[in-house]
């Protein structure tokens, strides 16, 4: 049996490590913290590479699209209201930095919580053991009512829940985004999948109310997003529900005619799934434009992103 010799090392050609070209350079490393400085003094403290550089990268287009007069649509999943980004997203509300907003169906029932009585999510586990789950009297009522009466005035969802919060005038209304949108008059779009959420099942539901006020408002979101040329629209924490309507929206916007090629998307969540980075940050910017995904925490990622931005305003003055 022949032995194979081991190839020979003596012909190898090298050359000097200067001349190679590098991905990662000591220009691009963190700098570690000192006492007493600012936000923008951590922003500037970030290595300038990954998930670091693309939030730099996020926030200068939010700027850009800010200063050139284009929107920023953020759409939301209902758990970023749970762990109580509410009050950051209304001062970017307020600062005239967010264009729109798209929930789901579950998202109005915990904004629409909040402002009633200043708490929101129950303990399903704990509840749904005797089929107490979902039954809380105000919010089926108050939101069903609000539902059917935006029908019959040719409202929107979140415009006829907003209008309704508004007129009760409820104690915690300055934690509600539906609230304050109508405030605003921000268009506040509700996307809802039937069945899917508490007030479904609450005797004063009506199906053709709820389908009647949910397809306007994808309709009007269908408005904003037709116009998102050189803007940047935001997923935040909706996994299924928003990257279908996002892309949907896009493709009846591209249908019409709108020139909708240029502009920038991004992904922000926990983990990354598999439908929002195909339908929110690849297929949309195919023609154009960047996406984005920063994984992470809502509590922590979207206020680092909203300080960013308000700190890059604050530089340009």
């Amino acid at each position: 049996m022949s032995k194979t010799e081991p190839i020979s090392l003596n012909g190898v050609k090298s050359y000097p490590l200067n001349e190679r070209e590098s991905k990662v350079h000591f220009r691009d490393f963190g700098e570690p913290w000192k006492p007493g400085g600012g936000m923008g003094l951590w922003l500037k403290s970030l290595p300038k590479t990954l998930a670091a550089n693309d939030l730099r990268r996020v926030a200068e287009h939010m700027v850009q699209a800010i200063r050139s007069g284009n929107p920023i649509i953020l759409a939301l999943g209902a758990h970023v209201i749970k762990v109580g980004l509410n009050p950051v997203i209304i001062d970017l509300m307020e600062r005239g930095l967010i264009d729109g907003l798209a929930l789901n169906g579950a998202g109005i029932i915990h904004d629409a919580e909040l402002a009633m009585v200043g708490q929101t999510s129950e303990d399903v586990a704990a509840q749904i053991k005797d089929g107490k789950f979902g039954m809380a009297e105000e919010t089926g009522r108050i939101l069903n009512e609000a539902i059917i009466n935006g029908a019959d005035q040719g409202e929107g969802l979140g415009k006829a829940v907003g209008a309704r919060l508004v007129k009760e005038n409820f104690p915690y209304n300055r934690y509600s985004l539906a609230a304050r949108a109508f405030e605003l008059d921000i268009p506040l779009t509700v996307h809802v999948a039937i069945g899917t959420d508490i007030i479904h099942f609450h005797p004063r539901a009506d199906g053709a109310a709820i389908g009647k006020t949910s397809h306007l408002d994808f309709r009007i979101f269908s408005s904003l997003i037709s116009r998102m040329e050189g803007g940047v629209f935001i997923n935040l924490g909706s996994a299924v529900i928003l990257p279908e309507v996002f892309l949907k929206a896009l493709s009846l916007a591209r249908n019409l005619g709108f020139d909708v090629k240029h502009f920038t998307t991004v992904n922000m969540d926990f983990i990354r799934h598999y439908r929002p980075m195909t339908n929110v940050v690849q297929r949309p910017t195919l023609e154009g434009g960047k996406g984005y995904s920063l994984v992470g925490h809502h509590e922590i990622m979207f206020p680092l992103l909203a300080a960013a931005v308000i700190e890059r305003l604050a530089e340009e003055g």
